[in-house]
């Protein structure tokens, strides 16, 4: 229940931003959702709510009053529909929890992103994405939503409900309030056969265009100073299909000591002496082998991440890609800057919610990345001036520098969601310095 205690220091999981709210609250109900909110904004406190900390921006930060959905969880309702169901969902849930419930329902989310330890409510408010040219982020199968105002207020609303305040909310920074349930549009459970397999950059390159097409869900990964990448192919099937999961032994080896274990050791080694960077680069992307299997499509979609890793991820129009890998390559040969992680490819369907980072256009994602112990500056602007050369967009839960000011220009729509916080809150409980900085105060 809500407690209005005093609260330590909260700090996200990439260690890049902190904070000590005057109170910390872990309400179990809506009502008391509510009435945290209508208590703090009566003493003239900001609120913002909290989920697992995942996002490496200062979107949840507060002074205030800090708000865990940890204990509001679960799916509340499931309707079926001819297309699969709509399930509204508690906005505290892990979404590792919630894909479990659904297989059970016999359902899924249609694409998600390869990271599961998020609560839905932070996901969705951030942009989360997956892969796959017909798909959109999570914000895009969002059907409705109830959100508690800054006055204590409970509001549900949907395309023909509020709709401004749905299209506001379903991808909102948190910054018109706070999300309580969410009403997803699911579909049938499916099934994923992955195939990942090394392989050349420039080959790669030469027919992307008809993976990325072809491909249900097309990602790629390339190993700064080389010519080496990691492709992987998800194919969707059927729930029913036969499965052919990794096997433990092979899942332990690929996943925890390699992926996991044997890349902090690579990371530790490249903090202490950079210059091996190429070569443990080449080693890492040449001892990569190819490998199937079939499983349950949450087990394929999301991978363990235990390497503490600083990132930043741009959407650029997906005819870029190309032009902007190879500015990427070219800054790091010039300025002799050694880079031990690799550089994520991925693809999303353009889609109409105001501020997805593939609004009115077809997107690629490139995501780059720098052990915590390194140095990233350098880097992340370098990649950031020539995602902007192209209009590109920041991820809202991962490191950027931009502001306000150039992110209405990139955004068609920014003014409509500003005109929706500047109604249901003017006096921006909601606010924090990253939203005064990327929305304006």
């Amino acid at each position: 229940m809500a407690t209005d205690r005093p609260a330590a220091t909260w700090r996200n999981w990439a260690r890049t931003e902190s904070a000590t709210p005057r109170a910390y609250e872990t309400p179990e109900s809506l009502d008391e959702i509510a009435a945290v909110v209508a208590r703090a904004s009566e003493r003239g406190l900001r609120v913002k709510a909290v989920g697992a900390g995942h996002s490496f921006s200062g979107a949840a930060v507060t002074d205030g009053v800090l708000v865990s959905l940890d204990r509001f969880t679960g799916i509340e309702d499931v309707r079926p529909t001819s297309a699969g169901a709509l399930v509204t969902v508690r906005a505290g849930t892990r979404l590792r929890d919630l894909n479990r419930l659904l297989w059970d329902q016999g359902l899924a989310v249609p694409n998600l992103g390869d990271i599961d330890v998020q609560s839905l409510a932070g996901a969705m408010s951030t942009g989360t994405h997956g892969t796959g040219a017909r798909f959109g982020g999570l914000a895009t199968v969002a059907r409705a939503a109830t959100v508690v105002l800054a006055d204590g207020s409970v509001v549900h609303c949907s395309p023909d409900d509020h709709p401004e305040l749905y299209e506001a909310a379903r991808l909102g920074l948190g910054a018109v309030g706070i999300l309580a349930t969410i009403t997803l549009e699911c579909v049938p459970a499916f099934a994923l056969h992955a195939a990942e397999a090394p392989g050349t950059l420039h080959d790669t390159l030469a027919v992307l265009e008809r993976d990325r097409l072809a491909v249900d869900h097309f990602e790629f990964y390339w190993f700064p100073h080389t010519d080496r990448v990691l492709t992987k192919r998800n194919t969707r099937l059927p729930a029913d299909a036969p499965g052919a999961p990794v096997g433990r032994v092979r899942g332990f080896v690929d996943d925890e000591v390699l992926a996991n274990g044997m890349f902090e050791v690579v990371q530790r080694v490249a903090t202490r002496a950079p210059a091996t960077i190429p070569r443990l680069n080449e080693f890492a992307a040449r001892t990569l082998s190819p490998r199937e299997f079939v499983d349950r499509s949450y087990r394929v979609f999301a991978s363990p991440r235990r390497v503490r890793f600083r990132e930043m991820e741009y959407a650029v129009p997906v005819g870029s890609v190309t032009d902007v890998l190879t500015e990427i390559d070219a800054w790091l040969s010039r300025n002799d800057f050694r880079v031990a992680f690799p550089v994520e490819v991925r693809f999303a369907a353009a889609d109409d919610v105001w501020l997805s980072t593939a609004h009115g256009r077809d997107s690629a994602y490139l995501a780059v990345h720098q052990y915590h112990r390194r140095e990233h500056r350098a880097y992340f602007d370098a990649v950031e001036a020539i995602a902007r050369a192209v209009d590109g967009r920041p991820h809202w839960g991962k490191m950027h520098g931009r502001s306000a000011a150039d992110l209405r220009t990139t955004y068609p729509r920014f003014d409509d969601f500003l005109a929706v916080r500047d109604r249901v809150d003017p006096q921006r409980t909601f606010a924090n310095p990253y939203l005064d900085r990327v929305l304006g105060p």
